[in-house]
């Protein structure tokens, strides 16, 4: 199985990206993930001013898919993910949702025994996760740094992009160029304290292709739903996002007229934040796959 070592990183997705390895269509592969601190924060004493700020959220990649492109949409399977046996946490002033009443910076390496993060003697159960995982932007979007989600993925930090989900991507460019990095080994929604257990990790991917369908924002789809991931300025201006796209997948999905559309969405759908401290909110809406499967949603497409 071919592995894509972590040593060459991008820090920012843009339309123009050279890649660094080729994948095919139905081929699994593992890609070797650093934290978003890059493996720097070794010790929970070390000075902040140590730490080189240029070389957060390092993405793994670019990786050129075969066959992938504009107009087709990249499908990601996360088959596992591996991760090592301690990860870091920390605190700013001024970061997070309650970064004023934050007074000193704190860090925390948490050890990982037995599938738990040992936090002050509490176990943990881990539950890793993908933070940062997207492909190339449209040139009209421009570029985005590896800390900020869109409509081409990015920093979009969502509990629900770990083992056993699928992820739907929108191609812009060709062969997609797919890169991923900041994994999290545990998160709480919302990742409010700005951080969550920050881990290297080796994840398992195949990769395939829907060809000549597009979406405007990447879709999750885990054993029971299918989820639109959307980001914005505000939490607000996610949710209204999430929420159309949503509500028009049930409308051509279904062939139903919208008004229908809207009312089921307000009857079965759930709104879930993915995180609030990025430089963009990210909001999931998550459509039971008992109500719309991913086939009808895929075939509703124009």
């Amino acid at each position: 199985m071919k592995v894509i070592k972590g040593d060459k990183v991008i820090y920012k997705f843009t339309h123009e990206m050279e890649y660094r390895d080729k994948v095919k269509p139905n081929e699994r592969f593992i890609v070797e993930t650093n934290d978003c601190f890059f493996q720097q924060v070794q010790d929970e004493d070390m000075p902040m001013s140590k730490l080189d700020y240029d070389c957060l959220n390092p993405a793994t990649g670019p990786i050129y898919v075969e066959g992938a492109e504009p107009g087709d949409i990249l499908k990601v399977k996360i088959i596992d993910i591996e991760v090592e046996d301690k990860g870091v946490t920390m605190t700013f002033p001024n970061e997070g949702v309650l970064g004023d009443q934050a007074t000193q910076t704190k860090v925390r390496i948490l050890p990982i025994e037995d599938g738990h993060a040992i936090f002050h003697g509490i176990k943990i159960p881990i539950s890793p996760m993908v933070g940062v995982i997207g492909v190339a932007p449209t040139k009209e979007d421009g570029e985005w740094p590896t800390a900020t989600p869109w409509k081409h993925g990015g920093n979009m930090d969502t509990t629900d992009i770990k083992a056993g989900s699928t992820l739907y991507f929108p191609v812009h460019q060709e062969g997609a160029l797919l890169a991923l990095g900041d994994c999290h080994a545990i998160m709480g929604d919302g990742e409010i304290c700005f951080t969550g257990l920050e881990i290297p990790g080796k994840v398992t991917l195949e990769v395939d292709l829907i060809k000549n369908k597009t979406i405007k924002w990447p879709l999750v789809e885990t054993e029971d739903y299918i989820m639109v991931n959307a980001s914005g300025d505000t939490v607000d201006d996610a949710i209204y996002e999430a929420s159309s796209e949503a509500v028009n997948f049930l409308k051509n999905g279904l062939n139903f007229e919208w008004e229908d559309a809207y009312m089921l969405a307000s009857l079965t759908m759930d709104l879930r934040i993915s995180q609030v401290v990025d430089p963009k909110m990210t909001v999931r809406a998550c459509i039971p796959k008992n109500v719309l499967s991913t086939e009808d949603l895929l075939k509703g497409i124009k």
